[in-house]
């Protein structure tokens, strides 16, 4: 079939369920996703979408099918053969009489069409049997719905449409029984009342007569032709006038022929043959008897000429092709086939080594080979356009693939507002967060692990080891800020704020802890053992660089946190004392250390976080939390949490899917202020003039950093995608020169 019968397919079925079932569809039928037009492709694509839509939609192919005929005449609507519908006939049964006659015009462009036929009967009850001949099986009722859309649209009527005969063969032959449906009994009683009653609308047309013809009383519907006693052409003008037309009898036996057909199959010079011994009927589907021919005397045959009675200068040619009309003539019992080569294009005129000349002047087939040609050249550029079109789509795809790989990877190094910023090449501005949790990690003995494993061992670990630490920064929402070696540094609250900041990175400390031990130490074989120091506190944040921009932090904050990390113990989280405020009454389990030395900073009184007592580990690694732990968190909700679940063992299927590289799929954990709530958006805090006099702080460290207020506009954005309140949060419009000075973090 050609790819517009397709196209017809996939637009019913968007139209009528949408785009999500056409890609299922699809997905289902292993097609394409798009059809040219004038390509021809295979009964089987058709078939296979038509059969996977029955399933996917619960209907019958009957139903499916009939749906599509109706469809499909409003396609054909659409697309420009409206006014060659309506002029195929002024009611029902002269539009389907001349349905052959519409395909015969459509082969001249569409050469490979494998239309069906048709033949239409009228009874005496007015009811019409519609004969439908066809190679394709399976497609019958498709009929239905198209000839009820054009009874419906051309002529407003209903009719019923039922199989009343089904006969199989080399060809599949349907019989229709069609019906006409009267919905309104009462108008046409009415209709008809109010005819009797106006005499003067009756008489109309008698009266025009008169006046036309006022002594006979005709009209044109009354002319009566005349006939000559005697034939005036002699034999050889006729055969000369009609060079391609054939006389045979009721035997098929050839009695006449015209010159130019006889020059292509010399075999009719004798006059003796039998017409089915040269020629096959193409068109319509039926037997070449002469019954057969008397039942469609009125559609379009075909003949095409065999190869085996060609002669052998002839049998490298195309096959001649005739198209014609088949009249009968009674006194003689003989049918006159007058037929013209039925040639689309000068291409086909040169292959057959015929000209232009060979066919009558008077025969419009001259008319229709040049026409046709310029029609064909149009459809070879349509084609054209169709497959540049594709290419473009596809190339389209296929570069926005592309986009989004190079922007996922520019937002896993700068975040997705700041990246945003330096792509439309403006300046990012510093910006100072008045409170943030900083995390930094290590790896035990890391420099003993170098200096006894080869290179290749230790990017293996260290990259199982961050694969593992990045998912739990999705599960978080923690901001990645950089690695350096073995160091592992994350930030809460930057750069979008968030209240609950503290509580996200120690539930991210608490599941590196449990991560880590899924990590191997290539020397020992045993899991490996990490550091964790938290801190809190205010923060500068900005852009450095041009060539590889890096989104920094810097400040107080950040030694502090860093030193918690090198102060801490092996499997252990160390928190300073601003995060043990912030953690306390919130259903943690924290172990006082006590004072420590701190490098920089003197005594301090540091603590170690245990356990989250309100979430399983499960929550808290991103997995889906196993059946038998809800049930027991729901039995014993009125309990102590660290009594009923005092280890915190994850289930062993979600073990073993961390075990095989954290493939299982990832559940984000909630918090108050998750991104996913409706809660107002974070901003940044501009450094307030407080924040610059008197002594330098540490967090005041680099110079003035530009940007323009979309930038804010655009962080409020990304930070609240399902913002339903409406009240917009202050910014400060004003912009400021921040002078700092580097820090030292060690």
């Amino acid at each position: 079939m050609y790819g517009f019968i397709n196209t017809c397919l996939k637009s019913l079925v968007i139209d009528r369920f949408g785009e999500e079932t056409w890609d299922k569809l699809r997905d289902q039928a292993r097609v394409q996703d798009t059809f040219m037009t004038y390509e021809v492709y295979t009964d089987d694509i058709t078939m296979q979408l038509v059969t996977e839509a029955c399933k996917m939609l619960d209907l019958e192919q009957s139903v499916l099918l009939r749906q599509f005929g109706e469809y499909f005449f409003e396609f054909c609507k659409r697309s420009g053969y409206d006014h060659m519908l309506r002029t195929l006939g002024g009611n029902l049964f002269e539009f389907m009489e001349n349905l052959d006659s519409l395909h015969s015009y459509l082969s001249l462009s569409y050469k490979e069409m494998n239309a069906p036929s048709f033949r239409v009967e009228k009874n005496n009850d007015g009811t019409l049997l519609l004969h439908y001949y066809s190679d394709r099986r399976g497609l019958c009722h498709i009929v239905p719905g198209i000839i009820g859309a054009v009874a419906k649209d051309f002529f407003n009527s209903t009719i019923k449409m039922e199989i009343v005969n089904q006969m199989m063969g080399k060809k599949e032959h349907i019989v229709f029984l069609i019906t006409p449906v009267f919905l309104d009994k009462d108008f046409s009683k009415r209709s008809l009342l109010k005819k009797s009653q106006n005499p003067v609308q009756k008489n109309h047309w008698g009266t025009v007569r008169s006046l036309i013809h006022p002594e006979k009383d005709k009209t044109l519907r009354g002319f009566e032709p005349v006939y000559p006693d005697n034939l005036y052409i002699d034999l050889k003008t006729f055969c000369n006038a009609f060079p391609f037309h054939i006389v045979f009898d009721e035997e098929l036996q050839v009695r006449q022929a015209g010159v130019t057909i006889q020059r292509f199959v010399p075999e009719l010079q004798t006059r003796c043959g039998q017409l089915d011994q040269y020629f096959i009927i193409q068109n319509p589907k039926v037997t070449f008897n002469i019954c057969s021919i008397r039942k469609f005397i009125n559609s379009h045959f075909i003949l095409r000429t065999k190869r085996e009675i060609m002669p052998m200068a002839w049998k490298e040619r195309p096959m001649l092709e005739l198209r014609g009309q088949m009249i009968w003539m009674p006194l003689l019992h003989c049918m006159l086939y007058l037929a013209s080569p039925l040639l689309r294009s000068l291409q086909e005129l040169e292959e057959h080594c015929m000209h232009l000349s060979d066919i009558a002047p008077h025969d419009a087939t001259r008319d229709l080979i040049l026409l046709n040609q310029q029609r064909l050249a149009e459809m070879e550029l349509s084609n054209q356009l169709e497959r540049k079109k594709e290419e473009l789509h596809h190339l389209s795809k296929h570069l926005e693939e592309e986009r989004q790989k190079t922007e996922n990877l520019l937002y896993a190094m700068l975040p997705k507002h700041v990246a945003n910023q330096l792509k439309e090449g403006k300046k990012v501005e510093a910006g100072e967060f008045e409170e943030c949790t900083i995390l930094f990690s290590d790896v035990v003995t890391f420099t003993d692990i170098c200096s006894e494993c080869e290179p290749i061992q230790i990017v293996s670990m260290l990259n199982s080891m961050y694969l593992k630490f990045d998912r739990l920064t999705s599960v978080h929402n923690v901001y990645k800020v950089e690695t350096i070696g073995d160091a592992y540094m994350v930030v809460g609250g930057v750069p979008i704020l968030m209240s609950s900041h503290t509580e996200r990175v120690a539930n991210f400390a608490l599941g590196m802890i449990i991560a880590a031990k899924e990590v191997t130490n290539p020397v020992t074989g045993c899991p490996i053992q990490i550091r964790v120091g938290l801190h809190s506190g205010p923060v500068l944040a900005g852009v450095v660089g041009e060539k590889m921009p890096r989104y920094c932090l810097f400040g107080d904050t950040v030694n502090t946190a860093s030193r918690m990390e090198s102060h801490g113990l092996p499997d252990k989280i160390h928190i300073s004392p601003s995060v043990y405020h912030a953690l306390r009454n919130k259903g943690y389990q924290m172990e006082e250390r006590g004072e420590i030395e701190v490098k920089g900073k003197g005594r301090m009184q540091t603590y170690f976080l245990q356990r989250n007592l309100k979430v399983t580990e499960s929550e808290i690694m991103g997995l889906l939390v196993h059946s038998t732990e809800s049930v027991r968190k729901m039995t014993h909700s009125g309990r102590d949490c660290a009594s009923q679940l005092p280890h915190y063992r994850p289930a062993l299927k979600d073990t073993q899917r961390l075990q095989k590289g954290d493939s299982c799929p990832l559940v984000p954990m909630k918090y108050g202020d998750s991104p996913t709530e409706s809660k107002p958006p974070a901003q940044f805090i501009e450094p307030q003039k407080s924040s610059i006099t008197g002594k330098p702080r540490d967090s005041e460290s680099y110079g003035s950093l530009y940007s323009e207020k979309s930038s804010l506009d655009e962080l409020t954005q990304e930070s609240t995608p399902n913002k339903t309140d409406n009240k917009k949060p202050s910014i400060d419009k004003r912009r400021k020169h921040v002078h700092t000075r580097f820090c030292v973090l060690f």
